[in-house]
């Protein structure tokens, strides 16, 4: 049985709600193998968990909901998203199964090495019966990954039944495609999330992960195929490249923000963070790539995957890096 993080009651819709995996990080500070008495961050992370912060560092509500351990590791998860103004109402503590777990190991000075420890623990353990759906329905953006449908039937079924109800209310849904290898196969990825694509109207992707549903080519016609799949916008990220997004048949190109990169590690959900923060905003498409390249610019130039993330007050920072201003 699970409990509420917080006492319930009657609370305002977020702007955005997003629903996912959480997982504890232990990652090494210096280049070398891991080895006793090798120095260590303690942390917290999770896809989902990165652009609720992010939206709300830029001043819209945010609101996420998963599982976490009835332990330590949850509690600093906890903790950590309510400092940074997420509201975790709708998250759940669960006694049976403990916190994920994530090793970040830097083995050479541009070579990470990650271990995942979440296999039937908590954040795995997410269901439909978690969701809140008045809080979906009020909400104006829900936002979901294809890591979450990858972690077990139960979160397929929560992430499948949060865009049903969001869908049906008439909420803007964001799907970041955000495919793993490790948890699932391209074919399996493909089959499970091509059948969220019709009902969501704003898609995130990576080239190789748009090539899941389209055939590989240039990012601009690959964009423009996922928006035949129904979405209708879709945005390639093309890391250092920049990215693009398509709408009503136009194209709209930005360049990445040329920064000193540290640790690429949350880049991409930053990006998307400050992609639908501009939405909020009632942001055009080219100021929604703009601030998304300022973002993802911010947190690879900081250790960590949503510390970098910037407060609206700091994006004048990066002003004289970002040449397209």
């Amino acid at each position: 049985m699970t409990h509420p993080a917080r006492a319930r009651g009657p609370v305002p819709a977020p702007a955005l709600v997003t629903l996912g995996e959480a997982m504890a990080v232990v990652a090494a500070t210096t280049p070398g193998p891991f080895a006793h008495g090798a120095p260590l961050r303690l942390g917290w992370a999770g896809a989902e968990a990165t652009v609720a912060v992010g939206v709300s560092r830029l001043g819209h509500t945010a609101a996420w909901t998963g599982r976490v351990g009835d332990d330590a590791a949850g509690a600093m998860i906890l903790a950590g998203l309510r400092a940074e103004g997420v509201d975790v109402t709708g998250a759940r503590t669960d006694p049976d199964a403990p916190t994920g777990l994530t090793l970040r190991e830097r083995r050479t000075a541009d070579r990470l090495r990650v271990s995942y420890y979440r296999t039937g623990l908590a954040g795995s353990r997410l269901a439909p019966a978690d969701l809140d759906e008045d809080r979906i329905s009020g909400a104006r953006v829900l936002h979901v990954t294809g890591i979450t449908p990858a972690l077990s039937a139960t979160a397929r079924a929560a992430a499948e039944h949060a865009v049903a109800v969001a869908r049906a209310a008439g909420v803007t849904v964001s799907l970041d495609v955000n495919h793993r290898e490790r948890l699932w196969s391209r074919a399996e990825a493909a089959e499970v999330l091509g059948r969220l694509l019709p009902y969501t109207d704003l898609v995130f992707a990576g080239p190789e992960e748009a090539a899941l549903f389209v055939p590989d080519g240039e990012p601009e016609e690959m964009a423009r195929a996922l928006t035949r799949l129904g979405p209708a916008e879709a945005v390639l990220k093309l890391g250092a490249g920049g990215a693009l997004a398509v709408t009503g048949g136009a194209c709209h190109v930005r360049p990445a923000v040329p920064v000193s990169a540290v640790d690429p590690v949350g880049a991409g959900d930053a990006f998307v963070s400050g992609y639908l923060a501009a939405l909020l905003d009632g942001s055009p498409v080219p100021e929604r790539l703009r601030l998304a390249a300022l973002c993802g610019a911010f947190a690879v130039s900081v250790p960590g995957d949503w510390e970098g993330i910037p407060h609206r007050t700091e994006l004048g920072l990066l002003a004289a890096q970002d040449i397209t201003r």
